[in-house]
């Protein structure tokens, strides 16, 4: 039997066309499109964001520490730089954690949102 395979997540929104509008510009997603039922799916590698509405949530997201999407990036500096020129708020500005690089961003609806460039040894080490 296959063992299950996390590829992707789905990210509810009462806005949900002004975050998939936000994570395109800031991210630079490989895919974006709209498909049958209105689910907005965002292509990052090998792993889907689709973003929905549900009628049981907030506007803004109560415990957005809870669940934090990580984006492995290559070269975190250019990536912060571009999510800065759209005017990006940060709970935590770009820092090196003994030579990877983290930096955690704030989507429009509270979430958390870290940009991630690990180093060649910490990569080794998981």
């Amino acid at each position: 039997m296959k063992r299950p395979s996390l590829d992707g997540m789905l990210l509810a929104s009462t806005d949900p066309e002004r975050l998939r509008r936000w994570y395109a510009a800031v991210l630079d997603p490989e895919a974006n499109t709209e498909v049958d039922g209105g689910y907005r799916v965002l292509k990052f590698g090998g792993f889907y964001l689709i973003i929905d509405t549900r009628a049981d949530i907030s506007d803004k997201n109560p415990e957005p520490g809870r669940v934090i999407l990580n984006f492995d990036v290559d070269d975190a500096r250019a990536v912060v730089a571009r999510m800065n020129q759209t005017g990006v708020s940060w709970l935590a500005e770009l820092e090196d954690r003994d030579g990877s690089l983290f930096a955690t961003a704030i989507d429009p609806d509270g979430n958390y949102v870290q940009i991630v460039q690990l180093s060649e040894e910490h990569r080794a080490a998981m």
